[in-house]
Order: C-alpha cells, then structure tokens, then sequence
C-alpha cells in the first residue's frame, strides 16, 4: 500500500474547504486531507513533510502572505504552497512574485481553478 500523502487547506470559508476537500478526495486515492477554517489552528499542522498547502489568502487573525512565511518557516517547501485568493490576478501575482510560492489562484475565476486542477494533477505525480 503506498503511503499516503498528507494536504492541508486552510480557509476561514467552510464551504471552500469542504469542496476542495472532496474534489481532492475524489481524484486522489493517495491523499490524507486535513481541512483548517482557523488559520492560527493550521499552523500545527505545517511540517516539511506536507506535499500540499492550499490556503486561502484573506483570513481573519493571520492574511495567506503571513501564513506562507510562517510555513516556509516551519519547513513547508514554497513550490508546494497555493494561495486561493478573490482578489485580480494581477494583484495577486504583485503580492505574490514568481518562486514565492507554487500558485496563486483567483477562486472566482473557472479558467484559474481549471488551471489549479492541472498543477493539482503535476504536483500529485511527484514523490
């Protein structure tokens, strides 16, 4: 049995992290899914061995740049963070520069979230 591979998502919405829990559930067999609506509460669980952080960008008590650094921090790879976000792309990549993290995905826009299903689909071939 292979071992399985831990994701974490953190979104102060519940809904969010319900849909992203399930849709990782029904295309990965191989994913353990740890859900956080309280970004202070996540922070237990960032660990170099995560393969995954999802993590909405604003959330009350902590926003998704202080969260990010905080993981990296605590030895979560940044090519393994996706920050989801409402905010324009364009906006989200000023905040976010390239190699700050994995992704940053508007989650209001489908052709991003098609997008975040691709680099899903890459990130989860690798070991």
């Amino acid at each position: 049995m292979a071992k399985l591979r831990k994701a974490v998502i953190v979104d102060d919405n519940p809904g969010h992290t319900i849909l992203l829990a399930r849709a990782l559930a029904n295309k990965y067999s191989d994913v353990e899914i740890e859900t956080y609506t309280d970004p202070l509460q996540a922070i237990r669980a960032f660990s170099p061995d995560l393969h995954v952080l999802i993590m909405d960008m604003e959330m009350p008590g902590i926003d998704g740049k202080k969260l990010l650094e905080l993981a990296c921090q605590m030895g979560v790879r940044r090519h393994r963070c996706i920050i989801l976000s409402s905010l324009p792309a364009q906006e989200l990549h000023q905040t976010f520069p390239a190699g700050t993290c994995l992704a940053v995905i508007n989650k209001d826009d489908p052709k991003q979230l098609n997008a975040m299903s691709l680099i899903m689909d890459s990130i989860m071939r690798k070991p």
